[in-house]
């Protein structure tokens, strides 16, 4: 069996347990964690090769703090056993807040409980007050904030502020954390079903209305569907690049900019209404699907109007790039007879 087929017949055999990363939920959650002291230091570092540093800004705010001891290395000692035991979800969600360190989101994972914001989300993402640019584009932050054990990945603000943290394994929702995690993990939350149709409900599934659906190859195939813009060194049908994407859906409370789907929210809790929002995310390498491990190799992109147009999440909060596709070009929407999909926007590596 060829390795393109092998890795395509393991996808579809997956399920919500990722073995690439451990990541598995309720009583098959190991319970043998590791209770060893990693180093405190969050390690900062950028691609060798990227260029000045220097940008501009076209506007000022205040930094802002990031209080919380969440790196993974705190859970060493503030969390010493399992307090989700016997916990009531109504009662978890009522006075809800984020999780705190890795360990308490190892522990929420065990329960299908949540490790991220749960705000609702709009269609539109939540643009940063200040947007970098550099030489006419907008900057791409190249610097990564892992943990030593790789467990923990702190999000930023423009001025290289800590502002969140996102965990392995943990299960998120909001469009800036799940963009987050894709970017520093290279794979979905747990709380995602790989699923497209889930016929038993979200009300039989332990993760409820934060269920979320699909983790698939997206084709990009601009033959068939000439309004889409291509994506950068695509891999397959039209393009002879080096990244094969993949999809996952993003739930909001509606989009209302393409009238083929409804504007509802994703999930009640009942049925899921997947909507038209989508993050795509270059997974493998094309020549020889491997896993691409940089993140500064991957591309994440956002839709909210399910592939007309795209906006590259820049790895900071609130850091999007440019949109570009169709609408931005004048066509009309998923037309295969009115497009003008507009071309990538290219950007410029800086670290903040």
């Amino acid at each position: 069996m060829s390795k393109k087929r092998a890795v395509l017949t393991c996808l579809l055999l997956t399920s919500i347990i990722y073995v690439a990363y451990g990541c598995q939920t309720g009583s098959s959650l190991s319970s043998s964690f590791s209770s060893s002291k990693t180093s405190s230091v969050i390690s900062s570092s950028s691609s060798a090769a990227s260029s000045s540093s220097s940008f501009s800004v076209s506007s000022s705010s205040s930094s802002s703090s990031y209080s919380s001891s969440s790196d993974s290395s705190s859970y060493s000692s503030s969390i010493s056993d399992d307090p989700y035991v016997n916990v009531d979800s109504t009662a978890f969600y009522a006075s809800y807040t984020p999780a705190t360190s890795y360990k308490d989101s190892y522990y929420r994972t065990k329960h299908y409980l949540m490790s991220g914001s749960i705000s609702s989300q709009d269609q539109n993402p939540t643009y940063s007050s200040t947007r970098l640019t550099k030489d006419g584009k907008y900057v791409r932050n190249n610097s990564s904030y892992y943990s030593e054990d790789k467990k923990t990945y702190s999000v930023v603000d423009y001025e290289g502020n800590v502002v969140n943290q996102i965990y392995r394994c943990g299960a998120y929702v909001t469009l800036e954390d799940v963009a987050s995690y894709v970017y520093a993990f290279g794979d979905v939350p747990i709380n995602y079903n790989t699923n497209t149709i889930y016929t038993s409900g979200p009300s039989s599934d332990p993760w409820g209305k934060y269920l979320r659906l699909n983790h698939n190859y997206f084709s990009g195939n601009t033959s068939k569907y000439p309004y889409e813009p291509e994506l950068p060194d695509a891999y397959g049908n039209n393009s002879s690049g080096q990244h094969v994407y993949y999809e996952i859906d993003i739930g909001t409370t509606g989009t209302d900019c393409d009238p083929n789907y409804a504007s509802v929210i994703y999930n009640n809790g009942t049925t899921i209404n997947r909507g038209a929002a989508r993050i795509v995310y270059s997974r493998y390498y094309g020549n020889d699907w491997d896993d691409i491990t940089d993140c500064n190799q991957r591309y994440v992109f956002y839709t909210n109007n399910h592939y007309n147009d795209f906006e590259e999440y820049l790895n900071y909060q609130g850091g999007w790039g440019k949109k570009f596709g169709n609408i931005t070009g004048g066509g009309t929407i998923s037309s295969k007879t009115d497009y003008n999909p507009t071309s990538y926007p290219s950007t410029a590596y800086a670290s903040l």
